[in-house]
């Protein structure tokens, strides 16, 4: 009965359709389970948010068009955590699995591995030394050090025995990590002898704290606690001994149980706490598996937070296809050499990177002479046309041109992913052409475990995020104060809104966030603007959250302007500001020493350090040029252009609080350290505005 019922609905919209789009009918698909509406838009499909309505609005991908994933497809017995590294181990367990650089007489060498086999027997360790000192199934863990193998044999330890861990970045402040422990009431903390100084600096102030294990410490220097803190305080090879000498039997979680509280590091106010589940994670990640393919043989350079959702879910796939983890120094400046070392296969990044990169190895080009330049060029264009084409580049350019620059990265990197913030169609192209492998941008948050979109293999299409992850569903939301519809032409505009088996449980401890962005419907407001390109690909064009009105009206989203102007070859860092008091927009911009410094040279302009220079007329007159000229390159409109400029010798960076611990611009701290610089552009401009302009006869 109720398949018949589904018989004639179908029907019904197949006439409808065969009487307006004869094209549309061709591409309709009827499933008798579902009783589902499908019409393909390539990398996507497009179904029906409720049938009757008539609007095709909800998009899902290709590839699992009437199902959202929640499981491996073909392992649908891994449903959390523990149970992706326990495949793991049983199909890997003498391959390379965590690798650090080891030191010799103070000189860093090579890399060192523990097998995945080696790792587990470390994980059950730490977490019967957990249970040795009391801990409870269900108690938060915090994880307050950098990238380390320790980091992840802890979080694999979480999952065996249902603890729950809360990554602490180890650049927040003292009033953020303190916020975090209370409100998440954190129980034990994995800490370094750095971050334990800053433990120990408030350790009265956080009741809730038992235990605080200090990695890579020795027993003998550690600082002794009164025993009326009520905290022991020991060494992990001391933890990891009491495991091993009282081992206990694992205490699995079940795919609804909470995995982790990531708190946000957000650009105001205090941080929130995402919660996921093991089946947020193993969802997103599965779905992912099917856009991507890993091998045992890959290896994968980790130095992006752990902390973030972004480098956590790829560690997620990457124990799932038995990759080897290498982790850099610890140090950004040593990062490239790190790269040298470990050779890696995978390559996962954030723009800001990626477009030093990309100046970087154009400023070498341009300084290289003619001849060298027109060989770049000629490679460069001849490789993107076949790239563009679908053809396979001619293996000379790589020979002669490519194959040097690919050694930048270890020479044989073969996936570059990259996240966190909008790449540049052209440094996109640049890194294809350049590093001859597949580069994958995608578009997530932590509210969705990670990814809500990727741009597909074989997609050679450049500025845009790709298709709905298979483990969740998109729609376009009006927004109508910015002019978004979802009826725009010739591409559907709104607010990017996504439902599926992906998306969190709610901040910890605060319904009322919790239903500010998750609707009766179930679906999340991301506070993102989107368009659907062609195909079911989208494309993040505006923020909703972060936009301001100039005074004659218009909307600004900054962060777009601000990726446009990341391109100019000054520019390491630009905040753009206006408001609703003033017409134009101005900005601040953290220099590029070496290009501003080679700029002065070639001027004759003297002098006595990089601050003066910032501070020279000629210098700021000659950025704001060619910024004009990026910006033009990037079709910004009028409005959107800085008419002034402000140069700053310091960059923006987590420690003198500008940017989040994901290098976002923390916008409030920002608009107030440079309040009086700001103040000063605007009178500047007002003057020049003074000068008596033609007018029209009307």
């Amino acid at each position: 009965m109720e398949d018949s019922s589904a018989q004639r609905r179908f029907k019904a919209v197949q006439r409808h359709l065969t009487s307006t789009n004869t094209d549309r009918c061709s591409q309709l698909d009827y499933n008798h389970t579902t009783g589902c509406f499908v019409q393909s838009q390539g990398y996507s499909v497009r179904l029906p948010e409720k049938l009757q309505t008539g609007k095709w609005n909800v998009y899902r991908s290709a590839r699992s068009p009437l199902t959202l994933v929640d499981r491996f497809p073909d392992h649908p017995e891994i449903g959390t955590l523990h149970d992706n590294f326990i495949y793991a181990v049983e199909n890997y367990p003498d391959y390379k699995y965590l690798g650090t650089r080891v030191r010799v007489d103070g000189t860093v060498g090579g890399y060192k591995w523990m097998t995945y086999g080696e790792v587990s027997a470390a994980r059950k360790e730490i977490g019967s030394g957990l249970l040795f000192h009391g801990l409870q199934k269900g108690v938060r863990i915090g994880l307050y050090l950098i990238n380390r193998p320790e980091w992840l044999i802890v979080d694999h330890a979480c999952s065996a025995y249902s603890y729950i861990s809360v990554p602490l970045y180890d650049t927040l402040g003292p009033d953020a990590v303190k916020y975090v422990v209370n409100h998440a009431e954190i129980e034990a903390i994995f800490c370094i002898p750095q971050t334990l100084n800053t433990l120990l600096s408030f350790i009265s102030e956080i009741p809730s704290v038992h235990l605080i294990v200090v990695v890579g410490g020795k027993d003998e220097h550690l600082p002794s606690l009164p025993s009326t803190s009520g905290v022991k305080l020991i060494s992990y090879l001391q933890l990891q001994s009491q495991g091993c000498s009282s081992p206990q039997p694992f205490c699995p979680p079940k795919p609804e149980d909470i995995a982790t509280i990531c708190y946000t590091s957000g650009t105001t106010g205090t941080p929130k706490g995402v919660v996921l589940t093991h089946g947020n994670l193993i969802s997103n990640v599965a779905g992912f598996s099917l856009m991507v393919q890993f091998y045992p043989s890959d290896i994968y350079m980790s130095y992006l937070p752990l902390a973030h959702i972004y480098e956590r879910a790829n560690q997620i796939v990457s124990v799932y296809y038995g990759v080897a983890v290498g982790f850099y120094q610890g140090d950004n400046l040593k990062l490239m050499d790190d790269l040298a070392v470990l050779k890696p296969t995978i390559f996962p990044s954030v723009p800001r990177l990626y477009n030093r990169i990309y100046s970087g190895i154009t400023n070498a080009v341009k300084a290289s002479g003619t001849l060298r330049e027109k060989l770049f060029t000629a490679a460069y264009n001849s490789k993107k046309q076949a790239i563009v084409s679908g053809q396979t580049p001619s293996k000379m350019w790589d020979r002669l041109v490519f194959n040097k620059i690919r050694e930048r990265l270890g020479g044989r990197v073969r996936f570059m992913g990259s996240g966190a913030s909008p790449l540049s169609p052209d440094v996109m192209d640049f890194l294809k052409v350049c590093f001859g492998c597949q580069v994958m941008e995608g578009y997530g948050m932590t509210e969705t475990s990670c990814i809500i979109s990727a741009i597909d293999k074989g997609d050679n299409l450049s500025g845009h995020v790709g298709s709905p992850n298979p483990a969740c569903e998109i729609k376009l939301v009006d927004v109508p104060e910015m002019n978004y519809t979802s009826e725009d032409q010739p591409h559907p505009r709104g607010e990017i809104c996504v439902r599926g088996p992906i998306v969190f449980q709610g901040y910890y401890k605060n319904e009322v966030q919790t239903r500010e962005v998750i609707d009766g419907d179930g679906w999340l407001h991301t506070g993102d603007i989107g368009l659907w390109l062609p195909g079911g690909r989208l494309k993040i064009i505006d923020r909703k959250k972060n936009i301001f009105k100039l005074a004659q009206g218009e909307y600004v989203a900054p962060e777009k302007i601000e990726n446009v102007y990341a391109k100019c070859k000054f520019v390491l860092q630009c905040f753009i500001y206006g408001d609703s008091f003033n017409s134009c927009l101005v900005a601040i911009v953290a220099v590029d020493p070496d290009v501003l410094k080679d700029w002065a040279a070639s001027q004759g302009i003297k002098f006595e350090d990089l601050e003066q220079l910032c501070n020279d007329l000629r210098a700021r007159a000659a950025v704001l040029a060619e910024m004009n000229a990026v910006g033009e390159e990037g079709q910004l409109r009028g409005f959107e252009y800085a008419k002034a400029v402000t140069l700053m010798p310091e960059p923006f960076s987590v420690e003198n609080g500008l940017l989040t611990p994901t290098f976002k611009i923390k916008r409030p701290q920002a608009k107030e350290r440079f309040a009086k610089a700001i103040s000063n552009m605007y009178a500047e401009l007002a003057t020049s505005d003074q000068i008596p302009q033609k007018t029209s006869n009307l």
